[in-house]
């Protein structure tokens, strides 16, 4: 939970975590064409805006509501360290007797765990074979994920991947001939246009709310990344990973958050534009993580007077330059402190967040234009963008989701090892490989002494160069049985880990 001056409180809507995180910008997609990542449909044809509501909406409900689905999750127990009433959870400490007895008889056992976590959320079907969307928040520590479709079919779902930086999920389900949603282009949205909310409030069953559009490009929640959608549709807890459709039925956004007071609804709601999901899905889907590109630059907004102190004239928007780090993809672009920059790959930047989204839309590698304003003069420069440093893997997500597992080291979470994961974690500078950033305390790599850290320099005899090499070599291995070389406090030791038969 978070809250700010007015005690308002920002809560995710699912029954089953409180994290919030959104990011990613457009991609660029055509109407009715499907990316090579997943098969999913969009109609990018304009909403219509001529004033003529319709007496009813039932026709475009029944069309859509078998695409929204009841996502059901039995989480993992969590483990309290402290046997005082300062280990349980807010809901424990108000005592009881059944409670109380519980909390006697772990403490005896010497090792305290808690009860597992249930809860009900929301899905929106986006591919035909079984591809559904929903937010990380719902799926974070999820050991069994059950979907509810509306016929009343149960299937149980596999993890593909998780995005925390944009709290947004892909699961799958084994089925084919679903009925899976339209996108429709979430930049077209504009205040004022009429929106639909579907999801599962409080897992008492599918309900349909609806609202305009209040804001967009939502920025309060301070957080990395954030384009959210504002409605007064009304959301409320369980409604997370639904669905934001227009009044043709075409996916805008999937519902994530509400600023309240109560806890409940107040009018106020967020959803992730379709476009970022869409994005970050086909990343998931075809790479199980997502990379966003680095420009490498410390950026603030325009005010009057850095306008004028800058010779910008009466320019309204920009992004202006605050540093260049030394060896940053924009230090070998020749872009300076100081720079303003008015476009980004064709696209005007209106602001820092603008300029950010816009960088991590984008994939490393790729070649962009800038256009700066330096000293009054309009500079053009071309910068060849790198992935962000530091970006964290799950080098076999499948272990969270109870599914079968095809690589190694499930449960495991990498980052690259950059200057700034060096530091914070005191790895020596000569120590080279890939840093474990988690470790699921059920698998079979935490009962092998793995703890997050540790770095993992060779992986069955083969150098480890970072997050991205550990996720190739575990992705597909010839045995269940890994020899690793780790680094952790201390030196350098050798483990092998057989997940022949697994934990948890």
């Amino acid at each position: 939970m978070k809250t700010n001056t007015e005690q308002y409180a920002l809560l995710a809507l699912s029954a089953v975590g409180l994290a919030l995180v959104s990011a990613k910008a457009l991609d660029t997609n055509t109407p009715g064409t499907p990316t090579s990542g997943a098969n999913f449909t969009l109609d990018a044809k304009a909403v219509d805006r001529s004033g003529q509501l319709p007496a009813s909406f039932a026709g475009i409900i029944k069309k859509i509501t078998p695409s929204v689905v009841k996502i059901e999750i039995t989480a993992k127990a969590e483990n309290a360290a402290d046997f005082g009433n300062a280990g349980l959870p807010d809901q424990f400490q108000s005592g009881g007797r059944d409670i109380q007895r519980f909390f006697d008889q772990q403490q005896r056992s010497g090792r305290m765990q808690l009860p597992r976590e249930h809860g009900a959320a929301s899905g929106v079907i986006v591919t035909p074979d079984g591809y559904i969307l929903t937010n990380h928040h719902v799926v974070d520590r999820a050991q069994k994920v059950e979907v509810t479709f509306t016929d009343g079919r149960k299937l149980i779902a596999k993890v593909i991947g998780n995005d925390p930086k944009a709290d947004l999920a892909v699961i799958k389900v084994e089925a084919t001939g679903l009925p899976a949603i339209t996108f429709t282009d979430s930049s077209a949205a504009e205040v004022g246009d009429m929106v639909l909310a579907l999801g599962n409030p409080f897992g008492i069953g599918q309900s349909v709310t609806m609202g305009m559009i209040s804001a967009t490009g939502r920025t309060a929640m301070g957080l990395d990344y954030e384009d959210f959608i504002q409605t007064d549709a009304a959301i409320n807890p369980g409604n997370s990973g639904g669905a934001l459709v227009d009044t043709q039925g075409r996916l805008i956004g999937i519902n994530t958050a509400i600023l309240s007071r109560s806890g409940g609804n107040d009018g106020v709601g967020f959803a992730i534009p379709g476009n970022m999901a869409r994005s970050v899905m086909n990343d998931l889907i075809t790479t199980g993580h997502v990379t966003r590109a680095f420009l490498g630059v410390m950026v603030q907004d325009l005010t009057p007077g850095l306008t004028r102190q800058f010779k910008a004239g009466d320019l309204k928007a920009g992004a202006l330059i605050g540093d260049v780090p030394a060896h940053s993809p924009a230090a070998r672009a020749g872009i300076e402190t100081g720079d303003i920059v008015t476009s980004f790959a064709g696209q005007s930047v209106k602001d820092a967040r603008g300029l950010k989204l816009a960088v991590a839309s984008h994939k490393p590698g790729e070649k962009t234009e800038l256009k700066v304003l330096r000293g009054g003069e309009e500079k053009i420069v071309t910068a060849t963008l790198e992935a962000q440093p530091g970006a964290e893997q799950a080098i076999n997500a499948n272990h969270k989701s109870g599914a079968a597992e095809e690589g190694t080291l499930n449960g495991v979470g990498v980052a690259d090892l950059d200057k700034a994961e060096r530091e914070e974690a005191g790895v020596p500078a000569g120590v080279k490989g890939a840093l474990i950033t988690q470790v699921d305390e059920d698998s079979p790599a935490y009962e092998a002494g793995l703890r997050a850290g540790d770095v993992i320099q060779e992986i069955n005899h083969q150098a480890v160069t970072g997050a991205d090499e550990a996720v190739k070599l575990t992705s597909a291995p010839a045995s269940k049985e890994t020899l690793l070389r780790i680094w952790s406090h201390g030196g350098s030791r050798f483990v092998s880990l057989d997940e022949t038969s697994k934990a948890g």
